[in-house]
């Protein structure tokens, strides 16, 4: 033990003498002193010491420790103005003034988004979200549009290679996450959600193959198109902050029936088309694992992008992704 420490003093002693700069003294001191150092290590083996000898080489041990840290102090000393300059070199003034930072807007968007699940929320409904990417069955053949329903060809979307397999697809609406929320809660259900859409439709400066739809959804007994009727009617007018006329017009949708077309009217544009709604069909629910003959409900769906677009008076739907500060600043 008394030669491993003489040994370490000579080792030590050696490179602290070929040291050049500030920096390897204190690369040194770690390697030598720290809570891992060569030294600490060394001490940890006195437990193996003969107990008649175990004092007089723990006083060995300590004394020659002593005497290199200061040895490695006073090295370290002489580089005292080197390590000055240096730090005077990083010293930043936390108390001088910083630069005006424009911060960014939030996209108006999301605060329409912000906004619809606030309205719902105030009414019991629980937001849901769901994949983008969505089997073919929970897209299509959930909501009662089989393979050959003539129904798809309105919804072109871009299928995902799934090279051979039960097919993918962007999803087309978020209506999907309909059946999933009734296999997972069951009913009475009240839900919603919202989020990206793709279909194949950019062909001019009110459509764009990517968009953001909210979908609602109520599950209960004895719901009829009253309620539908009543719920819309007090989102529209929660969203605009006014008392907002909206109307059923008949309309097909192959997951509701009946079915109807949603407009609200708008006093530059008079009555405007915003979205689909109807009683939630039979088979819809029975794809969600839940009884026809027990239980009814609603659903409707809307693009946000239009809503967004009527309120703030945005005549281009590309403006919305053109990321254009000045665009955005105005929200």
């Amino acid at each position: 033990m008394q030669e491993k420490i003489q040994q370490l003093k000579e080792q030590l002693l050696q490179e602290l003498e070929q040291i050049k700069e500030a920096q390897a003294v204190i690369d040194l001191q770690e390697k030598y002193f720290s809570k891992k150092g060569l030294f600490t290590t060394l001490s940890k083996d006195l437990k193996d010491v003969a107990d008649d000898i175990r004092p007089k080489v723990g006083a060995l041990l300590h004394d020659v420790k002593t005497q290199l840290q200061a040895d490695v102090a006073q090295k370290l000393s002489t580089y005292g103005d080197v390590l000055k300059t240096s730090f005077q070199d990083a010293w930043i003034d936390t108390s001088i003034a910083t630069p005006d930072y424009k911060l960014g807007n939030i996209h108006p968007m999301s605060v329409m988004m912000q906004e619809l699940e606030d309205a719902f929320s105030a009414m019991g409904f629980m937001t849901l979200d769901g994949p983008e990417i969505e089997s073919d069955y929970y897209n299509f053949e959930a909501l009662n549009m089989p393979s050959w329903h003539p129904a798809r060809d309105s919804q072109d979307t871009f299928y995902v290679d799934s090279k051979g397999k039960c097919p993918w697809v962007m999803r087309t609406h978020t209506s999907g996450v309909q059946v999933r929320a009734m296999q997972k809660y069951g009913a009475p259900l009240r839900m919603v959600a919202h989020g990206r859409v793709y279909r194949n439709e950019a062909t001019d400066i009110t459509h764009d193959h990517t968009f953001h739809q909210i979908e609602g959804l109520l599950i209960d007994k004895n719901i009829s198109v009253a309620h539908l009727i009543g719920t819309l009617q007090e989102l529209i007018s929660t969203v605009y902050k006014k008392d907002v006329k909206i109307r059923l017009r008949p309309g097909y949708f192959p997951f509701v029936e009946p079915g109807f077309e949603l407009d609200m009217y708008s006093d530059e544009l008079g009555w405007v088309e915003i979205g689909g709604a109807g009683m939630v069909h039979p088979h819809v629910i029975t794809a969600g694992g839940l009884d026809p003959n027990e239980y009814q409900g609603f659903a409707f769906g809307m693009g946000v992008t239009r809503l967004l677009m009527l309120k703030y008076k945005i005549s281009d739907i590309r403006l919305l992704s053109s990321a254009d500060i000045r665009f955005l600043q105005q929200f």
